[in-house]
């Protein structure tokens, strides 16, 4: 994945979520976004997904620019950390709308191109429960393949586990990690910093819409370069398990 940002800002009346946000990545296979919260990560990632415009400044992805529109949006996945499931559809719906609707597949193509996913993934039997009948786990896991069903050129994720419990954020993050492994380019925004040291190749940290500090994933954990993220990490890492660290 190549990703090119340059001078990007964006501001919510009084409030500036991006300032002069510029970085570069040209072999990023995961890219984590990591920071306090209010710090820009999620518009970034709005940004990305085509579903927020800059005021200012440039997004290039893999050679083309990112736009706010569907042509561009049909190509790209994006999970959210409220699932965003239809609740009168059952999961198998939930995958296959998009599909015939945004992707020209016929109703038998896409429901082949889902079955075979929630099967995949372990989803089987849920595929005609509605959202209100699944756990947060099974809901955010429904949401993960309906996005991975489009073929995107590129997976978003912002927080996606931050609505769960330690259980079913296992099951999503165990997801997430199998997709990585498969070779799937994504772009990731978590405050769940262990998981972030195991996938990610290269992270960026923001806060106060700019970004802070870039870099190899080992590096930028073991040996961050600025006292601000030194002091995040040494935080956000203080009560965390063995297993975290």
């Amino acid at each position: 994945m190549q990703l090119e940002v340059t001078g990007l800002n964006r501001r919510f009346g009084p409030h500036v979520a991006l300032a002069d946000v510029s970085l570069t990545f040209d072999k990023a296979h995961t890219l984590v976004l990591i920071g306090p919260s209010g710090g820009g990560k999620t518009t970034l990632l709005r940004i990305l997904a085509g579903l927020e415009m800059p005021d200012a400044g440039q997004v290039m992805l893999n050679g083309q620019p990112v736009r706010c529109d569907n042509e561009y949006r049909r190509r790209v996945g994006t999970v959210f950390q409220s699932f965003n499931l239809f609740p009168h559809l059952t999961a198998l719906q939930n995958i296959t709308l998009p599909l015939e609707k945004v992707h020209g597949h016929t109703a038998a193509s896409a429901r082949a191109v889902a079955l075979d996913l929630l099967r995949r993934f372990h989803l089987e039997d849920h595929a005609g429960k509605r959202p209100a009948e699944l756990s947060g786990g099974q809901r955010q896991r429904v949401a993960i393949v309906r996005a991975v069903a489009i073929k995107p050129t590129v997976l978003l994720f912002d927080e996606p586990t931050s609505a769960l419990d330690p259980e079913m954020t296992a099951e999503v993050l165990e997801l997430i990690k199998e997709l990585r492994d498969e070779g799937r380019d994504l772009v990731l925004a978590t405050h769940q910093m262990g998981f972030a040291r195991v996938v990610a190749d290269q992270v960026a940290f923001l806060a106060a819409g700019r970004i802070v500090e870039t870099g190899p994933a080992a590096a930028l954990f073991h040996q961050p370069r600025t006292e601000q993220c030194r002091r995040f990490l040494s935080t956000v890492l203080k009560f965390n398990s063995p297993l975290e660290r």
